[in-house]
């Protein structure tokens, strides 16, 4: 099982805070042969060595551990794949783009190479006239100078849904998790549509993937007042501070 808050501290380094309430700080701190060590807030590892961060307990920055830390590693995940998606589709903006200045001269080329496909085709027994791929590129040409640029500029919104999207989600803002909701709900009926037409298993596993992310940013962060809202959402965060869990330790013992 993957230790989500090792490996962030291995990454990022360990997240240590003295506070500056004498009961909180003693319950941090540690002394050791090799001096003092301070308990990192993510992994609650004693590190040997000064605090990164000190003051009021109230000021310590929220380091999310548990849940919180296993879902912040998912929505980054969720981020690069918008983010590889917007880099696709800014490089299909590009071709476009593209074709559209050339479109005559590689029209006239594709017409001239044509006959030349159909010996090696009669040969693998492939008429290159009866290809919809061929049909779908001879369409393709046919379409004017005005609707080249329009698809160029769907593709860039779409680049730009996508890189907003991932920048949300990768800096786990709430805003970010209400975009990419609002934005993959959107193209859904899209989707749909398109696996009317025809069912591939791209198209299959992109809607799944998007219907997933939907309900799972709709229930775990508590979206749109599901689960408790957005209380109940900010409360899970308080409450998850090894700080906060200290803190509640100190008034129980002293109840």
């Amino acid at each position: 099982m993957v230790d989500f808050a090792l490996r962030s501290c291995g990454l990022r380094g360990h997240a240590t805070f003295a506070p500056d309430e004498p009961k909180l700080r003693e319950r941090l701190k540690a002394e050791t042969p090799a001096g003092e060590a301070w308990r990192c807030l993510r992994c609650e590892t004693f590190v040997v060595g000064p605090p990164r961060r000190s003051g009021p307990a109230d000021t310590a920055p929220e380091i999310p551990r548990g849940r919180l830390l296993r879902d912040r590693t998912l929505m980054r995940a969720l981020a690069v794949e918008r983010a590889v998606r917007a880099v696709v589709f800014l490089l299909l903006a590009a071709g476009v783009l593209k074709v559209r200045g050339s479109r005559e001269r590689l029209q006239q080329a594709f017409e001239q190479d044509l006959p030349l496909l159909r010996p090696l085709g009669n040969q693998l027994g492939w008429n290159p006239d009866d290809s919809k791929i061929v049909r779908h590129i001879g369409h393709l040409f046919s379409l004017s100078s005005s609707t080249f640029l329009w698809i160029a500029v769907a593709f860039t919104a779409y680049a730009l849904i996508e890189l907003v999207e991932a920048v949300g989600l990768w800096l786990v803002r709430r805003w970010g998790e209400y975009f990419a909701v609002i934005a993959t709900s959107v193209f859904l009926p899209l989707e749909i549509y398109e696996l009317t037409e025809k069912v591939t298993t791209l198209r299959v596993i992109a809607f799944l993937v998007n219907v997933v992310a939907v309900i799972w940013l709709l229930w775990s962060k508590r979206l749109f007042g599901l689960n408790g809202g957005a209380e109940a959402y900010w409360k899970e965060h308080r409450a998850e501070s090894l700080l906060t869990v200290e803190r509640a330790g100190l008034e129980e013992n002293g109840s």
